[in-house]
């Protein structure tokens, strides 16, 4: 029988010994973090300053830079304050409000990315109805409704935190709600379906509507004339491969949180279990910054601004 105690703090045992090589590490994450923050910030400073970005397509992927700046902060402030330590221990809420910042992350990615693509639909495939169809009170709600996510979230977290634990150990290098349901006493079987439905949940149904829409725009550019193609091309490219590169990255870390990898290297399941976390945020500014012309060209107008 395992001994059940009121757990304070839990251990991160993904972390291993890296003598001086730490301060490199640290240097890496930080700068990393910083150009993270400084696109993203650009961006959306670019989009709200610019009346001519005022279009429902710029607002959307505004809320999109806003949540990259939301779950790269609840990661990497946490990753180099951990760096630097020598115990790598958490305190219990703070745990659970990591926890909270990583999970509603990766929801309000879907649901933001879904969003994009039923714009990019309307934008392609009923261009007559576009204004009529995207007004101002359907943007304002479809944000809102993203945003509101994390209150599905709030609920997985209750379950988990009335669990008893039998354990406080970790095995990652940030916290995680499945992490810490397997270190229950108990049977924890509602706080598990719950958490399948609402990341297994959101990440489908998602993708099932994403690519419902594409569907229906490929279907439009096929019989469509040449600016029909080039405008889809221009708007879609950096959208789909946003789309699987943080399914890719999604699908990496539940697959890691629910089946054993323990036969992989450390520093892999390290890799994978952060790439959504890390990569995404970077990715979208760069894809967005470079393909979307008007951005890129406002960006650099706004740029030389200052630099004169």
């Amino acid at each position: 029988m395992e001994l059940i105690s009121i757990v304070s703090y839990f251990t991160l045992a993904a972390y291993f010994q890296t003598g001086t090589l730490k301060y490199l590490y640290f240097m890496i994450v930080l700068f990393l973090y910083i150009f993270i923050v400084s696109l993203n910030v650009l961006l959306i400073v670019v989009i709200c300053l610019n009346r001519s970005l005022h279009e429902p397509m710029y607002l959307f992927l505004c809320s999109l830079f806003v949540n990259e700046l939301y779950g790269s902060t609840g990661l990497f402030p946490f990753l180099l304050v951990q760096i630097l330590s020598d115990i790598h221990t958490v305190s219990v809420p703070f745990c659970f409000l990591q926890m909270f910042c990583v999970h509603s992350y990766g929801g309000m990615e879907y649901l933001n990315l879904a969003i994009m693509s039923y714009d990019r639909y309307l934008a392609i495939c009923c261009p007559l109805y576009y204004n009529t169809r995207m007004t101002s009170n359907k943007i304002a709600t479809l944000i809102a409704v993203t945003w509101l996510y994390p209150l599905l979230v709030c609920f997985a977290i209750y379950l988990t935190s009335v669990l008893q634990l039998c354990g406080n150990t970790i095995y990652k290098v940030y916290c995680d709600g499945h992490s810490i349901v397997k270190l229950a006493c108990s049977d924890a079987h509602t706080a598990n379906i719950y958490g399948l439905i609402a990341s297994f949940g959101t990440m489908f149904v998602a993708l099932i509507f994403i690519m419902f829409t594409y569907m229906k725009i490929f279907l439009v550019c096929f019989s469509g004339s040449k600016q029909t193609k080039q405008k889809a091309v221009s708007t879609c490219t950096p959208h789909l491969a946003s789309i699987f590169n943080f399914s890719v990255g999604a699908s990496f870390e539940l697959i890691q949180s629910r089946f054993n990898m323990k036969s992989f290297p450390s520093m892999l399941r390290i890799f994978l279990s952060l790439y959504f976390l890390t990569c995404q945020p970077l990715f979208n500014p760069v894809m967005y910054g470079l393909n979307l012309s008007k951005i890129r060209v406002i960006g650099r107008n706004l740029m030389s601004n200052v630099g004169d």
